[in-house]
């Protein structure tokens, strides 16, 4: 084969290759791996994919993982704004290319609200929801006295937020982190990803969040929901927070863990299996 010939073809395959690649840009990379019933994990906000890698390693063979890594985090190239409603239209894209039907999301914090938005908005696609330690309106419990519309991305907060330094920054990670787990071993991995994370997607994305409320959406979710939350604070007050903010979710059971702080996959790790791996095995015709 002569040189002329190679250069063509490598041109070629390098087309094709980009080609492939382009078609299938989304803001946010996926590990996709086994084969089965289709369940797509979504990480909260700052977490990468592999933080679902111990509950892929229990489920076992039975099921197609499809775990989340989003825009801005853990290296990946931050998008423009708006953040949370691109990549929201991005899984919608990529359920409808992978043909994935009778869907299972399993989504923590942010991830599950990326859930409830999916479900909602398609309900022949979801048929088994989990949320882990997530909200419809986190804005409720964090600043009731405040609309979506009296949040703006230039305030005061935002930028103290992106020009802090490193040093405030990390003491900011490291306090937010300990609040969040009480896993000791775990508490260095959510600094980093912290830290990691692109500063604006950082402060712009997370008042984002706050905006949202799917309060009212979630009466449109059709799948059988798994609420899982951590008793912190204080197990009352969880119980009426969450009986308010899902009034509207028709199917939907509520399993409160006990002893455990934000992440329930890393503070109560055997019963978060238990409860997923009950839930996804059960048939329509079980009870909750």
């Amino acid at each position: 084969m002569n040189t002329m010939m190679r250069k063509l073809m490598l041109l070629a395959l390098l087309a094709i290759n980009f080609g492939a690649s382009y078609a299938q840009s989304y803001s946010f990379a996926v590990e996709k791996n086994g084969g089965g019933i289709p369940v797509l994990l979504l990480p909260g906000f700052t977490c990468p994919g592999e933080i679902w890698n111990e509950t892929v390693e229990h489920l076992g063979k039975r099921y197609q993982y499809h775990q989340i890594s989003y825009a801005g985090f853990n290296g990946i190239e931050p998008i423009e704004l708006p953040w949370y409603s691109t990549i929201l239209e991005d899984l919608k894209r990529y359920i409808e290319s992978e043909k994935m039907g009778d869907l299972i999301i399993v989504g923590h914090s942010m991830g599950g609200m990326l859930a409830m938005d999916l479900a909602a908005e398609m309900p022949e696609k979801v048929t088994k929801l989990v949320l882990v330690d997530a909200l419809p309106c986190i804005r409720q419990l964090m600043m009731p006295h405040l609309k979506a519309e009296d949040i703006t991305l230039d305030n005061p907060y935002n930028q103290r937020m992106l020009n802090m330094d490193d040093e405030a920054f990390r003491q900011n990670a490291t306090y937010m982190a300990q609040n969040m787990t009480n896993s000791t071993d775990k508490t260095n991995d959510l600094i980093n990803w912290i830290m990691q994370a692109d500063r604006k997607t950082y402060t712009y994305g997370y008042t984002e969040l706050l905006k949202l409320d799917q309060r009212e959406k979630i009466a449109d979710i059709k799948a059988r929901t798994l609420i899982l939350a951590a008793d912190f604070p204080h197990k009352e007050t969880v119980n009426k927070n969450l009986e308010q903010q899902f009034e509207k979710l028709s199917q939907k059971e509520i399993r409160i863990a006990t002893s455990s702080k934000h992440f329930i996959m890393f503070d109560q790790k055997a019963w978060f299996f238990d409860q997923l791996e009950s839930f996804l095995l059960s048939t329509d015709r079980d009870k909750l």
